[in-house]
């Protein structure tokens, strides 16, 4: 099968989606642009700052929910399944589920204040239903900037050469977000320049890599941890938005070009289309959702769409082009990363020895990125895709954080934001320090996929008592309980018979979790139903 052929068509999806389905969901949440957004209504020069422009705030989002995830992923979903059942799920999942999930999240929590989805879940299903919400949802997002911080650090050690790059990109933002806001300097020209400057750094570090020496892992972990507390109570508008805006334009440049690769060598597809119903991690379903997760669906985004994006939003008229759109620009990157791999590798068992023993999937996305990209780039593509990727993995952890610690003012009462952010760091730097996080990352997928059900029954029950069709968040939602609840009893299963007590106790305690929460979310139903026949 010709590689072209299946993104052209995966993207003529994506396009039928964005162009008609997204309309659907546009007319369900009654888009105002005359209504005031949190970004204006609560302007606090902090958290709450509309974006300059649209392009800035679709920045922001998109370069927040996207990270490492969306090629991670894909790739190991090729390993373990094949690349049909892989972009399947990738195009079916992001038109359908992934989109209505941030475009609701998004919304829902700029009707509510820009309050959170755990929040939100407060005042439609119940106090109790807030409390459990939260506290999973703080612990996953420690977890989060946990894992981030260590494999930033490990990518700094082992390629020197984007040291220089990903920290070059902090005072290349706040200049940019400078001549924005405060110089009011016009839109093009700045960001002009900001790409410009950004490519004479992405050279340098090409020539001048740093290595720190023996205990440069530790030293990196240290520098980022302090980043993630100075950078999440940093005003949005100073590094944040014009950070974020800049590494968006990094991920589209390297979609285009490596579209553009696909273009030029259209090389043939050579890993195989299917490898079976069952893989290393489990079964086609559920294991595939919770593999491929945020190249189609991811509960982390509910979290952004609601938790930073909404108290940035200027307008309700943008709302579908960042939610909606945003998830289909990374449905776009995660098909990329399926096809440039599943390429660039011309069989099956190389590819599995790359993701065993030679650096994982972000390595075999750079040798299959090099690959196909190579007329283009002069086989400078592994560069280029490992220094977007570290990028997009330092606005994760900004993102993250500042999440982390409107939750932790929420859940522990703490209004100094400083503190409250230091406690969810240091917590984040033990698990980081000496892999730690390793002992429970195993049911992160099942974690995070549950957070987008609970999400998807949350829009439920509010779009139920906006006397609006359900039907668009209510399927999607028990199928993905369905897929969550499966994975973790899988899971269950597993590690009881592996004698892994540890993570057969936590996927038990998550799957009570859900079963709680649903009944909290159908008492809810009931009762607004109740109120509707009155």
């Amino acid at each position: 099968m010709n590689s072209l052929v299946v993104a052209a068509a995966a993207g003529a999806l994506f396009f039928l989606g964005y162009k008609f389905y997204s309309r659907i969901m546009t007319k369900l949440y009654g888009i105002d642009p005359s209504r005031k957004t949190p970004a204006h209504e609560k302007y606090d020069s902090v958290d709450y700052v509309p974006a300059k422009h649209w392009t800035v705030l679709f920045g922001h989002h998109f370069s927040s929910i996207a990270g490492a995830a969306p090629i991670i992923g894909p790739i190991l979903a090729l390993a373990y399944w094949g690349w049909v059942p892989a972009i399947i799920w990738i195009v079916v999942g992001t038109i359908f589920i992934g989109g209505v999930h941030d475009f609701g999240s998004l919304m829902a929590s700029v009707r509510h204040g820009g309050s959170s989805i755990a929040q939100i879940a407060e005042e439609l299903v119940s106090r109790r239903a807030r409390i459990l919400f939260s506290v999973f949802i703080w612990l996953t997002l420690v977890l989060i900037i946990a894992v981030f911080v260590f494999l930033c650090a490990d990518t700094l050690v082992k390629k020197e050469e984007i040291v220089i790059p990903s920290f070059g990109l902090i005072p290349v933002a706040i200049l940019t977000g400078y001549l924005l806001y405060q110089r009011k300097t016009k839109q093009v020209p700045t960001t002009i320049l900001g790409l410009g400057l950004l490519a004479g750094i992405i050279l340098l570090g090409n020539y001048v890599p740093v290595d720190l020496g023996k205990w440069s892992s530790q030293i990196w972990m240290l520098v980022l941890l302090v980043y993630c507390l100075v950078a999440s109570v940093t005003p949005v508008h100073i590094l944040l938005q014009p950070r974020d805006y800049l590494s968006a334009f990094l991920l589209l440049i390297g979609l285009v070009v490596g579209y553009l690769g696909l273009v030029v060598s259209h090389p043939v597809v050579k890993l195989p289309a299917f490898l079976g119903w069952k893989g290393p991690a489990g079964p086609l379903w559920p294991a595939l959702c919770v593999t491929i997760a945020c190249g189609a669906i991811s509960g982390f985004h509910s979290l952004i769409a609601s938790g930073t994006t909404s108290k940035q939003l200027a307008s309700e008229k943008y709302a579908r082009r960042i939610g909606y759109g945003g998830m289909v620009a990374e449905g776009l990157v995660a098909a990329l990363a399926l096809l440039v791999v599943a390429s660039g590798f011309s069989e099956h068992s190389s590819l599995t020895k790359v993701l065993g023993e030679g650096g994982g999937p972000i390595a075999a996305f750079g040798e299959g990125f090099t690959v196909v990209t190579k007329p283009i780039l002069a086989g400078f593509g592994g560069l280029v895709a490992v220094t977007i990727l570290n990028a997009f993995i330092l606005t994760t952890l900004d993102s993250a954080t500042r999440i982390t610690r409107y939750l932790t003012q929420e859940l522990f009462g703490i209004r100094n934001r400083i503190l409250a952010t230091v406690l969810p760091v240091v917590l984040a730097g033990w698990l980081a320090w000496g892999g730690k996080w390793k002992a429970i990352w195993p049911v992160f997928g099942g974690a995070n996929q549950l957070v987008a059900a609970l999400a998807l029954m949350v829009l439920t029950v509010w779009l139920l008592s906006q006397r609006k069709h359900i039907r668009y968040t209510l399927v999607p939602g028990i199928f993905m309980l369905a897929t969550t609840i499966g994975s973790l009893a899988y899971g269950v299963v597993k590690y009881y018979r592996s004698g892994d007590f540890l993570l057969g106790v936590v996927s038990f305690v998550l799957i009570g979790l859900s079963l709680l929460l649903l009944a909290e979310s159908a008492a809810a139903v009931r009762k607004v139903k109740q109120e509707k026949k009155r």
